[in-house]
């Protein structure tokens, strides 16, 4: 996984008031998660806030980083845990960081990369990418940037999934039914093998 640096400052208040101030001013109110738990056994949430154009790297973006983050010196290694955007503006709302450790391994979703042409495809099929990413476990050392799926003998009417497939040194969390893509029949390719068909019938007469 690439790493990216990020600095942020600590949140002394909480609250919709203190959060609409913060973005007013260009930050985006954060929290860190790691393995600290409050007495409900949830664990607790250390608040803080990144500037707005700090954090459009590591979001908008199809790859997943490793965050060393310093929030006011205070070091810490995470990663992203799930995003909050405006419902029109697209904005970023809310961040949620995880923090990680050499020790345990962590659970994060891996884009999907397909490889090969498939021979659906070749045949006038449409490729059809059911899911972007897989979610995996494994210690984040061992995390790849992409997860290649080859297509190359993919037909038309078929699919793969998520348990037909298998990393080395990663456990998929993703269910094993998901797709994770097809091949579309298209018009085109409809009307091919209808020709192909009529052929084959004209020629067996």
């Amino acid at each position: 996984m690439k790493e990216f640096a990020l600095s942020g400052i600590v949140r002394k208040e909480t609250g919709k008031k203190a959060t609409r101030e913060l973005r007013k001013e260009g930050y985006v109110p954060c929290n860190l998660y790691g393995e600290k738990k409050g007495a409900d056994g949830k664990p607790e949430a250390h608040a803080f806030a990144i500037l707005a154009k700090d954090l459009r790297r590591v979001v908008y973006t199809p790859h997943i980083y490793v965050i060393n983050l310093n929030i006011d010196g205070e070091h810490h290694t995470a990663v992203l845990k799930e995003l909050q955007f405006h419902p029109v503006t697209d904005a970023v709302l809310h961040v949620d960081f995880y923090e990680i450790n050499e020790e345990k391994p962590i659970t994060i979703g891996i884009p999907v990369r397909l490889v090969g042409l498939a021979q659906g495809v070749r045949d006038g099929g449409r490729m059809n990418l059911s899911i972007r990413k897989i979610n995996v476990t494994a210690p984040f050392q061992q995390i790849p940037e992409h997860l290649d799926v080859d297509v190359t003998s993919l037909r038309i009417g078929k699919s793969i999934k998520v348990g037909q497939l298998s990393f080395e040194g990663l456990e998929i969390a993703t269910p094993k039914e998901v797709i994770v893509c097809s091949i579309k029949m298209t018009r085109a390719a409809s009307l091919a093998a209808a020709s192909d068909t009529e052929e084959e019938a004209a020629a067996a007469e």
